[in-house]
């Protein structure tokens, strides 16, 4: 009786050097993210514990007793409440002010044909999501301090600024322009590449019989381009609805001084300034779960509604 391929025994292949290199290669990462993703969820505990002001906080953590008044401590306090409403207020601005400016400049990039001009304009664009916030917001904080004279020379020239009277951009009052300028600098490069990867998969053929039936290029980025990259655009959309709460810490803390903290205070510094500076552990991990848990509930209900709109969703 001969063997088919179907009753055959399957052998398995003896594992060799560049086996063993793949295993401890991907345990290494797998304990990576077990110690440092996985193990600290327990802290998420004491957001139900009395550890505020603890010196031992791992005796408080499995020691203490359940409570809920860390929760009842903060949704009576204030200053959460105000800067919740700053969080909400500044994220919404961000998403429509920087949510497009990569989509915007993928459809732009992709209408210079020469590779050499796209190559130098993406490096330059690109540049600045390489630098770290500290170092990007000191230098955007020093090219707008008027002793410096970096921009004010060209506000004058607006006839925005004078030299008897100049500007000065660190108050309060221009800490969302200057803050929606600097994300769109640092972010609009990065951002656009995961929409330029769409684009490029997109078939040539397309275009090509666009053009043949006579449609500019307007026609062909309207009716060919973002038809099909649009379930990109949702999902970016959806991740970003569901971050209306979050905040890179070092992007604002960096800009806080005593002129401005009414304004630039958000979540995040408010979590590192009552976790780290006032002890507050258990109100700040507290904050950090119900800030998560909005976050959850924001990304369900958008791709809910994105699903019965568009038919377009993550899951």
């Amino acid at each position: 009786m001969s063997e088919t391929p179907n009753n055959k025994m399957i052998k398995r292949e003896k594992w060799n050097k560049t086996h063993v290199q793949l295993m401890v290669m991907a345990s290494v990462s797998v304990v990576f993210l077990f110690v440092f993703a996985y193990i600290p969820m327990m802290g998420v505990m004491l957001a139900f514990k009395d550890a505020d002001k603890a010196i031992n906080i791992f005796k408080s953590l499995f020691l203490s007793q359940w409570t809920l008044d860390n929760f009842a401590t903060l949704f009576s306090d204030d200053t959460f409440w105000r800067v919740f409403e700053n969080t909400l207020y500044i994220n919404v601005l961000l998403l429509i002010f920087t949510f497009p400016t990569p989509i915007i400049f993928a459809l732009l990039m992709n209408e210079v044909k020469s590779l050499r001009i796209k190559k130098g304009i993406q490096t330059v664009v690109n540049f600045p999501h390489l630098i770290s916030w500290v170092i990007f917001g000191g230098i955007i904080l020093t090219i707008t301090d008027p002793k410096m004279n970096v921009i004010h020379p060209i506000l004058e020239f607006l006839r925005i600024s004078t030299k008897e009277n100049p500007i000065n951009l660190n108050l309060a009052q221009y800490f969302y322009p200057k803050l929606i300028i600097a994300t769109i600098i640092k972010s609009t490069g990065w951002g656009s590449i995961i929409y330029m990867a769409a684009i490029y998969g997109i078939d040539p053929s397309l275009y090509e019989a666009a053009v043949i039936d006579g449609a500019g290029r307007w026609s062909r980025m309207w009716r060919i381009t973002l038809p099909l990259i649009k379930p990109t655009i949702i999902i970016f959309l959806l991740l970003n609805i569901s971050n209306l709460l979050n905040n890179s810490f070092e992007q604002f803390y960096v800009f806080q001084t005593t002129q401005n903290l009414d304004t630039t205070r958000v979540l995040a510094t408010y979590i590192y300034t009552q976790g780290f500076r006032y002890r507050n552990y258990s109100t700040a991990t507290a904050l950090s779960l119900f800030e998560g848990i909005i976050s959850v509930i924001l990304l369900l209900s958008g791709n809910f509604f994105s699903k019965k709109i568009t038919g377009e969703g993550i899951f």
